[in-house]
């Protein structure tokens, strides 16, 4: 059996740091990409794209931070210059923040996973606890959506950042009932399939991973970011097409090294799995992604409104995605 925790501490340093020479004609300053998870396999979309913007002059470096509210905040105050996750809930919250979601990285993809000698069906849920991600997390958002649709509550939701951990509570009894990611769901269940099942989540359609930065930056660094999502398109469209590839690239670029052998032997059939369903667009999501947004968050309660009614500007900068398309 894997011991996830020493999994999660040699996967926890390799918050990766890869500066890369300055873009011509955008600022100098090495460009940083922060989201709240620890960097492995599942990352190499955006891993690759960094190597590749790379030869093309772009400067830019991917870490890892404690949380999403810290990842909100570290763009906010300039400490982090491009955000992963998703911002709708904050630019609400704050009304003139003046930071946007330009790209969409991944669709959601995590599933809930519970103890069946427990658990069958949702309505055994109700008035139980179920644990989440973190505040503010797709996992949070998901589990929300439930309620709305099974006509359920949750008793408490219980925040535990990091798939891999939610899944050792899992084993160890702490929890009967969470959200894991593909490669996490995988282990749990093909490990103890007699003890572990899934429930169904239904039309549950919205973004897991944005990328979102301050309007001033992505003025000023237009070009540098676009090569990047240039990048990133095409390497999704790659993947997608070939689900082997992100593994041999990883070798090919020598992209973290010292990334255990289990979870090295994970990346093929997450990319299996997550092509097939999709999760990476090529097309930066765009206007169709933010109106699936609102129709899920809405519902979910992690927005406030009229779907309709909520104005996509509002919370979206479509001009890098529209660049970079016109420029493949």
């Amino acid at each position: 059996m894997l011991d996830m925790h020493k999994l999660r501490g040699k996967a926890a340093i390799l918050t990766v740091a890869i500066g890369l020479a300055a873009a011509s004609g955008a600022s100098a300053e090495t460009i940083s990409i922060a989201e709240a998870d620890t960097i492995t396999g599942e990352n190499l979309v955006q891993l690759v794209a960094i190597e590749r913007a790379k030869a093309r002059g772009v400067d830019a470096e991917l870490i890892s931070l404690k949380s999403d509210d810290i990842v909100f905040q570290a763009v906010l105050n300039g400490q982090a210059h491009i955000g992963v996750g998703t911002a709708y809930a904050p630019l609400q919250t704050l009304g003139d923040a003046p930071i946007r979601n330009f790209y969409q990285l991944r669709r959601l993809a995590y599933f809930p996973v519970v103890d069946k000698t427990q658990i069958t069906s949702w309505a055994d849920l109700d008035g139980k606890p179920i644990t989440v991600h973190a505040r503010g997390s797709g996992t949070e958002a998901i589990a929300r959506f439930i309620e709305s649709v099974q006509g359920i509550s949750f008793s408490e939701m219980s925040y535990v950042p990091g798939s891999e951990v939610r899944a050792v509570a899992l084993r160890q009894g702490t929890i009967n009932a969470t959200f894991l990611d593909i490669t996490n769901t995988r282990l749990v269940t093909d490990e103890f399939p007699d003890r572990f099942g899934l429930l169904p989540l239904g039309d549950a359609t919205a973004s897991d991973s944005l990328l979102f930065a301050r309007t001033d930056f992505l003025e000023e660094n237009k070009e540098a970011v676009t090569i990047l999502v240039e990048e990133l398109m095409k390497v999704a469209a790659e993947f997608n097409a070939d689900p082997s590839l992100p593994a041999k690239l990883r070798d090919q670029y020598g992209l973290l090294e010292d990334l255990p052998q289990e979870m090295i032997d994970e990346i093929t059939p997450y990319f299996e799995v997550a092509t097939g369903a999709a999760l990476f667009p090529a097309d930066g999501g765009g206007l169709p992604a933010v109106k699936s947004d609102f129709a899920f968050l809405t519902q979910s309660g992690a927005l406030q409104g009229n779907p309709d009614e909520l104005d996509p500007a509002a919370f979206w900068s479509f001009d890098i995605i529209e660049a970079a398309a016109a420029a493949k």
